[in-house]
């Protein structure tokens, strides 16, 4: 048994590129940061952060075309994907993550926050930030 899945929250670098290839199939192409914050021994805090290259298809690749832009926040779950390619006779290695699904996060540009608003394709759920500022009523005995 083997398991190749990636799971990602992060801002968008650039504008998604989108690509029609043959028979319609859409393509996007864009980077993900994710950031790690931490306090070193000697006190300083130190901010690291990490570029992801995503790949998104079909549909979700047509999600993205329209709700996704720099700055966006995302929380995507993939597989990794090395390739590689020769130039100048030397061997070089990408490695990108195809994005299975994606969730937006926070608030949408331009418009007040819709609690449980879902948008949904054959290969996508694109969904807002619910709202945590009220705790749930449970019905749990404990």
């Amino acid at each position: 048994m083997s398991v190749n899945k990636v799971i990602l929250v992060g801002n968008v670098g650039r504008d998604p590129e989108i690509r029609h290839l043959d028979k319609g199939v859409a393509v996007a192409r864009f980077s993900l940061a994710t950031t790690e914050n931490y306090t070193a021994k000697t006190g300083e805090k130190v901010s690291n952060t990490e570029w992801h290259n995503i790949v998104a298809w079909r549909g979700l690749a047509e999600v993205v075309e329209k709700y996704v832009k720099k700055g966006s926040q995302l929380y995507i779950e993939g597989r990794l994907r090395t390739n590689s390619y020769e130039k100048d006779g030397v061997k070089h290695y990408t490695t990108e993550i195809n994005a299975d699904t994606l969730h937006m996060l926070g608030k949408r540009e331009g418009q007040a926050e819709v609690q449980g608003q879902q948008l949904q394709t054959e290969t996508a759920q694109v969904v807002n930030e619910p709202d945590f500022s009220q705790p749930e009523e449970d019905d749990l005995p404990f």
